[in-house]
């Protein structure tokens, strides 16, 4: 939003013109969720992957995944106790695990979670990116619920 006060570049994309008002963050903030849950992102991504699929620059054999640790916007303190935990947990064996039995009271989908034994967890979801290795270029894309398996689900 701060690059919308002086890019003209940001605003011709959006439609504005030099001198038109740009509008407030909160405009943003209260839609950005509409071309994802329109699925516009995903058709405007499998737009621009057409010429190199076209091109021959995928390949089904060489690639990698990736993921990293988004912060949430839910604070560590806001995690209390379900109203309802399941009677068998998600763990192996059914062990109830923390997801099982507490959720975040300002964002209930965020998951306490850490990628190494070191620090502690924080409210996070996880980030993946699918890329073909042999041109560098990203195939895949999305946002999970924090988990060890999380990674796996994007293949």
């Amino acid at each position: 939003m701060e690059q919308m006060q002086y890019n003209l570049l940001f605003r011709w994309f959006v439609g504005l013109g030099m001198d038109d008002e740009v509008w407030d963050v909160t405009v943003f903030t209260k839609n950005r969720e509409r071309p994802l849950e329109g699925e516009i992102a995903g058709r405007f991504f499998d737009r621009v992957m057409e010429p190199a699929r076209e091109a021959g620059l995928l390949s089904d054999e060489h690639f990698t995944v990736d993921g990293t640790l988004i912060e949430a916007w839910a604070n560590r303190r806001s995690f209390h106790a379900k109203k309802d935990p399941p009677k068998k947990g998600s763990g192996s064996e059914g062990r109830k695990l923390l997801r099982d039995t507490h959720e975040s009271e300002s964002d209930p989908e965020a998951r306490l979670y850490k990628k190494s034994t070191a620090g502690e967890a924080q409210p996070s979801y996880l980030g993946h990116v699918l890329t073909e290795n042999r041109h560098r270029l990203i195939v895949g894309a999305s946002v999970t619920e924090s988990g060890a398996r999380a990674e796996l689900r994007l293949l």
